[in-house]
């Protein structure tokens, strides 16, 4: 089984504000992004990693890329207008001896080759599979002026994560067919009719938005 990995981190980062580009924040010492890509990196199971980033940052991720000695790594793509382009144009640089491809979002840092590895095996069965967390607050479905419509079952909801995990011919059939907006892959995989299971994600692996988020994910690693 021959695995590559897209890594998006084309994103705006609007909701960081004044804190910048979250992509090259520094976290621990370290840009944000590097933590994320030095997982792979060193994760037997992925062959290839396909980083796809906006005009903004290519260079000083190129530059990134040679200093820290990422084998794996092509040069970092241009993304999309959307996620979805921007994972397309991750699927069309990747090596066509993956035949299976991990879909992670470039801000969740605190990816682990557990999840990688159980990501692939959930994978298996259908062609398809999600990182996952239980629902632990109470969810309610509102309507118009801030009405509260109904209580949601939170025993049948989970809060999704990347990495997702993906057949090849699958998610490049999904990405066909599919051209409707949408939140994540497995959305699209799931329009064409293709069963996603769900393996365990982590509450430690947030996906860094705001500022906030930053602050967190520094004092995690202390």
């Amino acid at each position: 089984m021959s695995a590559g990995a897209i890594v998006v981190a084309a994103g705006s980062s609007t909701r960081m504000g004044s804190a910048g580009d979250k992509t090259l924040a520094d976290i621990g010492g370290e840009p944000l992004i590097a933590r994320t890509i030095d997982v792979f990196e060193r994760c037997d199971a992925i062959a290839a990693i396909a980083l796809v980033v906006s005009e903004g940052n290519r260079d000083a991720i190129a530059a990134l890329r040679d200093n820290k000695g990422w084998h794996k790594t092509l040069p970092p793509l241009i993304g999309g207008a959307r996620r979805q382009d921007s994972v397309r144009a991750g699927l069309d640089a990747l090596p066509p001896d993956c035949d299976w491809v991990l879909v992670h979002d470039g801000a969740r840092p605190f990816v682990t080759p557990r999840m990688i590895e159980e990501g692939l095996a959930a994978a298996a069965a259908t062609g398809a599979a999600i990182a996952v967390v239980p629902a632990f607050d109470t969810v309610k479905r509102i309507g118009e002026g801030g009405r509260v419509v109904e209580t949601l079952d939170r025993s049948e909801l989970a809060m999704v994560q990347t990495p997702q995990v993906f057949r090849r011919d699958v998610l490049g059939r999904a990405h066909a067919e599919v051209m409707v907006d949408v939140t994540d892959d497995a959305a699209m995989v799931e329009r064409i009719g293709i069963e996603v299971r769900t393996f365990a994600g982590a509450r430690s692996n947030i996906k860094v938005t705001t500022p906030e988020d930053l602050l967190i994910a520094t004092a995690m690693l202390r």
